[in-house]
Parts: C-alpha cells; sequence; structure tokens
C-alpha cells in the first residue's frame, strides 16, 4: 500500500519572461512530477488582492445555510452536471477504495458567456458576479502563459504553431470548453469524529481531467500530496519557500499527458486529513481547471521530443490512452475525454455530463 514520505522539492520556476531555460525546467519537472511552482509575479501571476477577495467570497458561500446552497446544487443545475454546489461526500474521486464520498464541499463555476455567468449563482455570490468573472479571465490568461512555455520546450515548430499550438486551442472566442473554477471547502475533523484515515478522505486519488490546473492554497492549510513512481505518498508544500507572495500550483492535467504522448505526467493526487492537530482546523482551496476547446483532438503535439518518447505507454493507458473505446484509431476529442472522466466520478457509467 502506498505510504507517505517527506515533502517533495517541486521546483518555483519564473515565467515572467520566459527564457530557454526556464521553458527546459518547466518541461523537466513536469515530466518528473507533473506538479511545478510558478512564481505569482505581476507579468505572469494573479493580483494577491484578488486571490484574497475570491477566498473571503469563498469562505462567505460555504458558510451559508445549507437551503441557500442547494438552490444551486450540481443535481439541479440545468447548465450541466459539472456546475453548481456539491455537498459533503457527493464527488468519489476514487470510487475503488472510498467507502464514502469525499469529505468536502465546493462550487464549481463554468465559462461566462458575455461577461455573465452562464448558470445560476447562489445568494452569497451574486453581488461578485463580475469579481468572479475577472478572476476566471486572470487564471485562464495565467494558464495560457504556462502553456505557451511548454510549447517552447517541447520546441514545436514554427510551422506547426509554434509557442501558440497549446494556447491556439484554448482560444475561447473559437468555442466552448470545459473550463471550470472551482471553490473548495474542506471542514475541519473533530477527535470525536467516526473517520478512518485509510477509507475516508477529503478527496480521493485522481489525476486532473484537462491541460493543466492552478492551485490556490493558504498558509497552514496543508494536506495535498501526490503518488510517486516509486508508489509513494508524497506532501507537497503550500509553500515551499516561505515566500513573500507565495506560488501557484501548477499540475498537469490527463490532456496534456495525452497531447505528449505521456511525457508530461498526469499525477495522480490526493487530499488527505493531516495527522497532528490541524486535522482539527478547516482548508479552503481554489482550482482552475483549465480545458482545451471542447472539439479539440487529443493527437499528440509535433514535437520530436514527444515523438521520440517512448516511456508513456504505462502513463497513457492509466488515463485511457486518448482513444474511443471499440472505435479503432479514432481519437478523443477533449469533450468526449471530460463526459466519459466525469460520468466515472458521478457515478454515471457511460452517461454524459
Amino acid at each position: 500500500m502506498p505510504h507517505s514520505t517527506p515533502s517533495l522539492q517541486i521546483p518555483v520556476i519564473d515565467i515572467s519572461s520566459p527564457s530557454v531555460d526556464a521553458a527546459r525546467q518547466l518541461v523537466n519537472a513536469a515530466s518528473e512530477y507533473g506538479f511545478i511552482f510558478v512564481r505569482n509575479t505581476d507579468k505572469a501571476g494573479i493580483p494577491d488582492a484578488d486571490i484574497d477577495g475570491m477566498f473571503e467570497l469563498s469562505k462567505s458561500f460555504f458558510q451559508s445555510p445549507v437551503e441557500v446552497k442547494e438552490r444551486c446544487s450540481i443535481n439541479s443545475n440545468e447548465g450541466g452536471k459539472n456546475r453548481g454546489w456539491l455537498g459533503m461526500g457527493v464527488e468519489t474521486l476514487d470510487p475503488g477504495k472510498q467507502k464514502r464520498g469525499d469529505f468536502k464541499e465546493a462550487f464549481n463555476i463554468g465559462e461566462y458567456v458575455d461577461g455573465k455567468a452562464d448558470q445560476p449563482l447562489p445568494a452569497p455570490l451574486i453581488p461578485a458576479e463580475t469579481q468572479i468573472g475577472r478572476f476566471q479571465e486572470q487564471c485562464h490568461r495565467l494558464c495560457n502563459q504556462v502553456l505557451e512555455v511548454f510549447a517552447q520546450g517541447l520546441e514545436i515548430d514554427s510551422a506547426e504553431g509554434g509557442s501558440s499550438w497549446f494556447s491556439a486551442r484554448h482560444d475561447r472566442t473559437l468555442g466552448p470548453s470545459g473550463s471550470i473554477l472551482r471553490l473548495l471547502y474542506y471542514p475541519s475533523v473533530p477527535p470525536s469524529a467516526s473517520y478512518d484515515p485509510e477509507t475516508d478522505i477529503r478527496a480521493g486519488a485522481h489525476s486532473d481531467y484537462g491541460s493543466v490546473t492552478l492551485l490556490f492554497q493558504r498558509p497552514g492549510q496543508p494536506g495535498l500530496e501526490i503518488l510517486t513512481p516509486a508508489c509513494e505518498w508524497a506532501a507537497v508544500p503550500v509553500n515551499p519557500h516561505d515566500e513573500a507572495r507565495p506560488p501557484i500550483l501548477v499540475n498537469i492535467g490527463d490532456v496534456l499527458s495525452y497531447w505528449t504522448n505521456g511525457l508530461l505526467r498526469s499525477t495522480v493526487h490526493r487530499v488527505i486529513v493531516p495527522k497532528d492537530s490541524q486535522a482539527e482546523e478547516d482548508r479552503y482551496s481554489i482550482a482552475y481547471f483549465c480545458h482545451p476547446l471542447d472539439e479539440a483532438e487529443l493527437a499528440a503535439v509535433p514535437s520530436e521530443a514527444v515523438k521520440n518518447f517512448d516511456g508513456g505507454e504505462k502513463e497513457l493507458r492509466r488515463v485511457g490512452g486518448g482513444r474511443l473505446p471499440g472505435v479503432e484509431g479514432k481519437v478523443l476529442t477533449a469533450k468526449e475525454h471530460l463526459d466519459r472522466r466525469l460520468g466515472a466520478t458521478y457515478g454515471l457509467g457511460d452517461a454524459k455530463a
């Protein structure tokens, strides 16, 4: 059984003025860990005040009465099953091992349309509709910056799109995508609670479904772990170098692993309840799951590094191989892949989400 190890030394990379060296560092870290810290700067980042403001909104929402949150539940949301509020235990990210659903609440916010939320917002968030939309745009812009540095590191030929190969497939002006801004709340677990740390967990072991994920965490609220190639769980620090402006954690999703034939790792990760007194503290985080356009095909990126990489077979089998089951040679689109993953997460079988 996987067991915990000391914290990983995941590198912190500055992409504000992307150099060849920074691009190589980014690719190397994504190949080894599947996770990278990006230094949060004015040129490649999001203002601290905007991040703090989103955490304040999140706390206000999750502290609302249940009846307020239920009005925008994920089950009643006409905009799609992946939008709205999820109560405790609704989501099960590791159904094969969990006895109960995840010990968390979440609120999923889909892409805005014409500057407005394309779904019902709960009362505590309605006055902040513009603020949320702006934060969403900031996250998407930063993801595209990260993806452009990846393209540089993979040395994609300029004739094939060069540094814009990934970002062109995330251009919101060309169509919809499955991108989601997710507010997350993990309630504290008092000592008297009936809780089995082996099977009950804040977020079950999983890989992310999209291209890249941005994760914003709060100091003093640990719990994220990743599964290393040695099949050991390793803790991911919140602020690895105690920087005044904490870095933003970026992790690779299934789509980017598909596109790079497994060269960039879509690493399995989870959120646990810490074993010390921090277990009695709430944990808040915010994730932006960046997805490509729905119709983007998950065929290999035109890169010699990707073409020459032959170690990704196991990785690609784990995340589905990038092809439709039962249809020989048919490459998945981003939406087809997302529908399959959401169907498994919410216990819908092959149902479309």
